[in-house]
């Protein structure tokens, strides 16, 4: 993939990934085959953002903040539990952005196999 279309993914997407993994993604996209590109730009991320608001609005203790980011295992979980008695729910309101990253890193790598 050629420079100028690996810094224009950076550009528009780096707030979906943490911040140290996005020399690993430059890498990644520079030395990626051309016929892959569009495979690539066509990949939608979670909003980090998005989850921590349906976290902190009710879903946290339902666990439609894990759902949402694709969490069904956790998702259940917290539904079951009542979002761990409340406690998983609060945790839940400071970590669920950087979860939500890491599920887009793993989306990333998932495409390019």
């Amino acid at each position: 993939m050629d420079a100028q279309k690996v810094d224009m993914f950076m550009m528009m997407n780096s707030k979906y990934f943490e911040s140290y993994h996005l020399n690993a993604i430059r890498e990644r996209l520079l030395a990626l085959d051309d016929s892959k590109a569009p495979q690539v730009q066509m990949l939608q991320f979670k909003e980090p953002t998005t989850a921590l608001i349906i976290s902190l609005l009710g879903g946290g203790h339902l666990g439609i903040d894990r759902f949402y980011i694709g969490d069904t295992g956790l998702g259940i979980a917290k539904l079951l539990t009542c979002g761990g008695f409340w406690i998983w729910t609060i945790v839940d309101w400071f970590l669920i952005q950087g979860a939500t990253r890491e599920k887009n890193m793993q989306t990333f790598q998932n495409s390019l196999y």
